[in-house]
């Protein structure tokens, strides 16, 4: 199995692989009630289920038992506390504590919120991710959120020069980001060429100038792929779409770090209960 560490941004990093810690009472999974699975942010190995997670008042969120054998322990640099990493990829977690009676486990995996990715699945034992673009954001996030196995999305931006990128830099065409989509996929109920050719089906791919009305360099089609298995997936791919008659213009790239866009973006069309209006299915691979 190919190791499939993700493309992260700078404050990320700072956290999984020079092992910061973010300010107490401020990540995304703190005060966090959700029933599902914890992944690692760098790897997407599942580390913990929801029924193990509790509200410690310590500011991070906390566990009181890990998925078996997704956790290492290691002494910590400072010589009194026990790090705790993913044990397949070594992201810093954060530290684990034992003694504190909190529950009858007696354990509190303290753990940063930016080490973790969360879906709503209690039975995944493992993930892979996808780095897609093909014009507007909604309505490629849209249509993926349909495909069988696909467990997360997060739409944002891709490919450019800038760190942090506002949505309204993105739409000058100054910063050299797409408008692109992270997916979150089950390997075991869908594998990346089938999603590839999905993401092929709900955009048009001949298009070089942006997607439908939407003109512009943030809206071309781009596959950034995370390893060579993903980049030779996408040529078999658009080799066939060729011999079919299509003149592909979707780009590879490797992938860099996805900035997420601003909150309002996020599930645009189920916030809104309107319907994409430059993406349409339609079936192209035999």
């Amino acid at each position: 199995m190919v190791l499939k560490t993700r493309s992260l941004p700078d404050h990320i990093l700072a956290v999984v692989q020079d092992k910061g810690t973010e300010r107490p009472f401020s990540g995304e999974y703190d005060d966090f009630g959700e029933s599902g699975t914890y992944l690692c942010r760098q790897c997407g190995l599942p580390l913990f289920r929801s029924k193990t997670k509790f509200h410690s008042g310590c500011g991070w969120p906390s566990f009181d038992e890990e998925i078996n054998g997704a956790i290492a322990r290691l002494a910590d640099a400072d010589g009194r506390r026990t790090e705790i990493v993913c044990k397949r990829c070594h992201a810093h977690l954060g530290h684990v504590f034992l003694g504190e009676g909190f529950t009858n486990k007696n354990t509190r995996h303290c753990v940063n919120s930016m080490s973790l990715d969360f879906v709503p699945q209690l039975d995944v034992e493992d993930t892979e991710e996808a780095l897609f673009a093909a014009g507007c954001f909604w309505g490629v996030e849209y249509y993926l959120k349909k495909c069988p196995g696909v467990l997360k999305t997060e739409v944002g931006y891709a490919g450019g020069h800038k760190k942090n990128p506002t949505y309204q830099e993105v739409c000058t065409g100054a910063t050299g980001h797409y408008e692109a989509i992270r997916v979150v996929f089950d390997p075991s109920r869908i594998n990346y060429e089938k999603l590839a050719a999905y993401f092929f089906e709900i955009h048009d791919p001949t298009q070089a100038n942006g997607q439908g009305p939407d003109i512009g360099e943030q809206y071309l089609s781009a596959i950034f792929y995370y390893n060579d298995e993903q980049k030779n997936s996408a040529i078999k791919l658009i080799k066939e779409l060729e011999k079919l008659g299509y003149r592909v213009t979707t780009k590879l790239l490797p992938a860099s770090p996805f900035w997420r866009a601003e909150m309002y973006h996020q599930d645009y069309y189920a916030k809104t209960g309107k319907q994409p209006y430059c993406h349409h299915y339609e079936k192209k691979f035999k």
